[in-house]
């Protein structure tokens, strides 16, 4: 296993103890195998011209290596799916199938339990951008809600949507230097301020300028005496989508939790306008968002790179206060948003005044003139915020939670300049240095942050300042950046330590707490039992939504969403909603509940229920839950159930202007099927995916087909891709194209099955859910491990799958495998 570390790359040999010689395989080769291929491959797959660049014709009679065996497996997984032979070719009887079957399997089986896979010489990875921040909130109780110190990180490479493949976590130059970077920052959010911070109030009462555009008009329309907010933040051109404290451009001074006090109202919900036209709901009340804003970044009036919800409200419609708390970074004020509100009103103000003449002055042209009409003479629904107190910062305790981490009851002595002995110091570097290393530091260890202290001070650093750096080293130590994944001994278990953080990495996306750390201290994380309490145990903490995001990224290139945007013009709603948060957040439920009640993993494949708000219930057709968030909804409609209903892999599945067979079939082979098709040969003209002219798409891939090195991929993307046209590129259901040419979604599986729609093929992919948890359980085992899988993972992926038959089933049983507690 070779070691990538700052500065430094260690190879540790590993072997194993080899089983005795198996049985020599050739008998069933000859008797079963060779036979079987003569009769019904070769024709197909000689040397002569092979479909797929795949010839049997030598097909080596014992499996030597793992080039062999992938022809061996292949061919296995073909004639368990029934499809091959293709439906046009000769057929074997279903004995002779069943032969050939077992003589396989028996093969397979033979060459795994000859050996030990040594193959995998993976590189101990380093933590990507996403653990070293959820790491970096748990070590010192940061919050990271506004905080990111990994920004100035290059981008984690993703091989197969993951992001965690150690391989591909490369370390460079650019990366240590952001390693230094993120080490001051979070030091510096954590160590400081040594004195606590006072408490302050501002107050704001009038003078709300927000933006150039409908400044011009509210100068003289309100004088500036209230905020008024008119757009959703996802329109095109915003004009009063955000409300800033231009006053409070500067932020609050320190970070920390502050209240906001705010008196505020909805103004016109009930309007005299047609309700499709102006396109907000008269039975809702208005909600009131706040979120962050950087005047160093841009326009505090426009969208910016690091906005997260920090609270919401709904409005009376009269004037009232309303008093939240939210968490602020230094530099960072608040904005005020309206979350459902207009879409695109610089566009809505002429449409105002031309439809609804009658209500405003006559000859009114011009942009400005039709905004200032539509506004002071309008009925619009609007957001009025009158005034507002900011207090804070609200400090918990002091020292915080993070000072106490890194100094304990000696910061207040630290703090106020009291020389602190030696043995306390190191005190305090040994404890947290076991902390961030996920395992007890050793003295050599200490020595060397001791060691650069001393350097610190005796270049002028008080020892305030030189044990802050103290700090700094250990986040840059490769003990802390860097997962040990190392073996007790080669060809052992994982050791306490390293299992207990690949459990953590794996479920929560960072380091494991004290309960694990404990079991790990005491030896006790050995026992199944033992193991799949702290599974179920972590999986029960919200702190596990980490694994659920970033599975589903992994899984179902969740990761990609929003990367082709729908257009505007098209998918409206898509933008006035923020369907693309609540589509992810509609799958991420349901993987939730998956998880959480232990259902079945066919619910994947086809489900009675799921989770919408009331945007996602109209785009599919649904009734609406009561409330505005999100509700578990019953399905009578099979069109819906599974994840081939939801709208988050719809629309990920397609190229934001139309959708493509290509497309989202390669999609399901690849991420839902788990057999992805060989990639086109370079001297085949590529087909547009681009389905516009859909009229002629089932033409346009016939004519493919027709193409000898195209047909037996596209026999395999194509039905697939088909059955899922009804949906268009957000996931809303369709019965034609734009061009009113009606949509076939009918198709005929390589096996000959046929089927007439989605709901047709649901129930066929139900009949191979074998397969289907085979591929789930293969991508959940390279996300759990951090390396892609190898052929000789195979027989425990296979043992996970027929082991699971609940989705917490299905991880218990990849944590409880022996891949994930030995390599």
């Amino acid at each position: 296993m070779r070691i990538a570390t700052l500065g430094a790359t260690f190879v540790i040999a590993m072997s194993s103890p080899v089983a005795a010689d198996p049985p020599p395989p050739e008998s069933k080769f000859a008797s079963a195998i060779q036979p079987f291929v003569e009769n019904y491959c070769i024709e197909c797959h000689g040397d002569d011209d092979p479909k797929g660049d795949r010839s049997f014709e030598s097909l080596a009679a014992v499996i030597s290596d793992d080039e062999v065996l992938v022809d061996y497996q292949d061919m296995l997984d073909q004639l368990n799916l029934s499809e091959m032979p293709p439906p046009e070719a000769d057929q074997p009887n279903d004995q002779q199938r069943r032969i050939a079957i077992d003589a396989l399997t028996d093969v397979i089986q033979q060459y795994h339990a000859s050996r030990v896979e040594t193959s995998n010489r993976s590189v101990i990875r380093r933590l990507n951008a996403r653990e070293y921040r959820n790491t970096i909130r748990d070590l010192l109780d940061l919050d990271i809600t506004i905080f990111d110190p990994t920004t100035r990180f290059p981008r984690d490479q993703r091989v197969e949507h993951l992001d965690n493949i150690g391989e591909n976590l490369v370390t460079s130059s650019h990366l240590l230097t952001a390693y230094l970077n993120a080490a001051e920052q979070v030091i510096e959010r954590a160590f400081y301020p040594l004195e606590k911070p006072p408490a302050r109030t501002w107050s704001f009462r009038d003078s709300f300028r927000q933006q150039p555009e409908i400044d011009n008009v509210h100068r003289t329309s309100n004088r500036f005496k209230h905020m008024t907010l008119y757009d959703v933040v996802g329109a095109d051109k915003p004009e009063g989508a955000y409300g800033p404290i231009l006053a409070f451009a500067e932020g609050v001074p320190h970070d920390g939790v502050y209240e906001i006090r705010l008196r505020a109202e909805a103004v016109n919900r009930n309007h005299p306008y047609d309700h499709a036209f102006i396109g907000t709901d008269r039975d809702q009340p208005f909600r009131l968002g706040i979120v962050p804003g950087d005047a160093t970044v841009g326009d505090l009036h426009l969208p910016q790179p690091i906005e997260p919800l920090l609270a919401e409200l709904e409005l009376a419609d009269e004037p009232k206060w309303y008093t939240v708390r939210v968490p602020l970074d230094r530099g960072y004020t608040p904005r005020f948003t309206f979350r459902n509100g207009l879409m695109d009103s610089r566009n809505l103000w002429g449409k105002l005044v031309k439809k609804y003449p009658n209500m405003f002055p006559k000859g009114i042209n011009g942009i400005v003139e039709l905004r200032r009409n539509a506004i002071v003479h309008g009925k619009l629904p609007q957001i009025r915020i009158h005034e507002i107190e900011i207090t804070g910062p609200i400090l918990a305790q002091w020292p915080t939670q993070s000072q106490r981490v890194l100094f304990g009851d000696d910061f207040q002595r630290l703090a106020a300049g009291e020389t602190i002995d030696e043995g306390t110091v190191r005190d305090h570097f040994r404890r947290f240095a076991s902390l961030a290393y996920r395992r007890q530091a050793s003295d050599a260890e200490v020595d060397r942050i001791m060691q650069m202290v001393e350097v610190r001070q005796r270049a002028g650093r008080s020892q305030v300042n030189a044990i802050a750096d103290g700090f700094k080293t250990i986040l840059c130590s490769p003990h802390f950046l860097f997962l040990d994944e190392t073996s007790s001994d080669d060809g052992e278990p994982l050791s306490q330590h390293a299992l207990a953080s690949r459990i953590s990495y794996f479920l929560w996306a960072s380091m494991p707490d004290e309960k694990l750390r404990r079991l790990a201290d005491e030896g006790k994380l050995s026992g199944d039992d033992a193991i799949r309490n702290q599974v179920r145990r972590l999986l029960g903490d919200p702190k596990s939504d980490a694994f659920v995001r970033g599975f589903l990224d992994s899984w179902l290139a969740l990761n990609e969403l929003g990367s082709a945007p729908p257009d505007r013009d098209t998918f409206r709603d898509f933008y006035r909603h923020d369907l693309g948060a609540a589509m992810r957040q509609e799958t991420q439920m349901f993987f939730r509940h998956q998880l959480a009640e232990n259902l079945p993993v066919e619910n994947f494949i086809d489900s009675d229920f799921t989770f919408v708000n009331p945007a996602l219930a109209a785009l599919y057709g649904m009734q609406s839950p009561a409330e505005q968030s999100f509700a578990l909804t019953a399905i009578s409609d099979k069109r819906r159930g599974g994840l081939l209903g939801q709208a988050s892999v719809l629309t990920v599945s397609a190229n934001g202007i139309d959708t493509s067979p290509v497309v989202r079939g390669v999609w399901m082979l690849e991420n839902f099927l788990g057999t992805p098709p060989s990639p086109p040969p370079p001297d085949v003209e590529p087909l547009d995916p681009d389905t516009r002219g859909a009229k002629t798409i089932r033409d346009q891939l016939s004519k493919h087909r027709d193409v000898a090195t195209c047909y037996d991929c596209h026999r395999k993307i194509d039905p697939l891709g088909f059955a899922l046209e009804n949906y268009d590129p957000i996931g809303k259901w369709r019965n034609a194209y734009a061009r009113n040419a009606k949509i076939d979604p009918s198709g005929e599986l390589p096996d000959g099955k046929p089927f007439q729609d989605i709901r047709d093929l649901k129930r066929i992919l139900l009949t191979r859910k074998s397969q289907f948890t085979r591929s789930m359980a293969t991508k959940m085992l390279a996300y759990a491990n951090g390396r892609l899988t190898v052929p000789g993972d195979r027989p425990d992926i296979e043992k996970i799958a027929s082991s699971a038959k609940g989705t917490r089933d299905l991880v218990e049983a990849v944590v409880l495998s022996q891949p994930f507690r030995t390599k």
